[in-house]
Formats: structure tokens, sequence, C-alpha cells
């Protein structure tokens, strides 16, 4: 019977400084969530390394689809909808 080696994962620790309002926050957070407070502020870290990961997206496109999204933008809206949509009252100016 053949064997399967796993590769071990390693973890690393990273050591914070955070004022202690802070931490009692991020204590009471993970209290809500039944998780330590390493597993809390890990989850949270790589949940934001994602999106930041994620915001920076890079769309390649050949020159005539460039020019056409570019002329999208650029154009203004005219359809009615759009023109009652920017003349209605906001709830602030009510």
């Amino acid at each position: 019977m053949a064997t399967v080696k796993t590769a071990k994962a390693q973890s690393h620790a990273v050591n914070l400084r955070v004022r202690e309002e802070v931490r009692a926050l991020i204590d009471r957070a993970a209290r809500s969530r039944g998780t330590s407070r390493s597993d809390f502020m890990i989850d949270a870290a790589r949940r934001a390394a994602e999106e930041a990961l994620l915001d920076q997206c890079l769309v390649q496109v050949d020159a005539a689809s460039f020019d056409h999204f570019a002329a999208v933008l650029d154009a203004p809206p005219a359809s009615p909808g759009f023109q009652r949509l920017m003349q209605a009252k906001t709830p602030w100016q009510a």
C-alpha cells in the first residue's frame, strides 16, 4: 500500500502592539464568535488581505474594446429616469 506524504503546515508568529481598548474590543468580538483572539485576528486579517488583492483587478482588452468602454464612460446618461433621479430632492434637503 502506498503512503501519501503530506506537507506539515508551518505557522509563524506575528507580534502586534495594540492599545488596551482595541485589544478589549477584539477580545469581545472573538468571544461573540466563540473563537480565540488569535483565530479571530487571523481570520480578519486574511479577509482584509483577500479584499485588498481582489480590489486590484487587472482587465486586459483590445484597443477597440477599450475605446468603446471609454466612450460609454464619457457619455453622459440621457435616459428620462436618470434626469428624474438627478432632479429629486435628497432626504437632507427636504
